[in-house]
């Protein structure tokens, strides 16, 4: 199934200039968000679904900097399953 056909794939989005390090992100989503030697998060780019996506959706909102974000998977990707 690709993520056209998918309408509720996602991805996690980071705002690089927003971030402040703080790391919630990373311990909300640690099989989704690892941190750099600096402490600034680090995540993929495999589109989310399911439950990953309902724990996304909570560390977005956690977000102290609002730098972390759900964007559109992009057409053509493939969701895990």
């Amino acid at each position: 199934m690709t993520a056209a056909s998918n309408s509720g794939a996602r991805t996690l989005g980071i705002d690089r200039i927003a971030c402040d390090g703080y790391g919630l992100c990373a311990e909300l989503l640690p099989e989704l968000v690892e941190l750099d030697e600096w402490g600034y998060p680090i995540v993929g780019s495999a589109p989310l679904t399911g439950e990953a996506l309902a724990h996304a959706r909570r560390a977005v909102a956690a977000c102290p900097a609002l730098a972390l974000r759900l964007d559109r998977a992009p057409s053509g990707t493939r969701t895990g399953s």
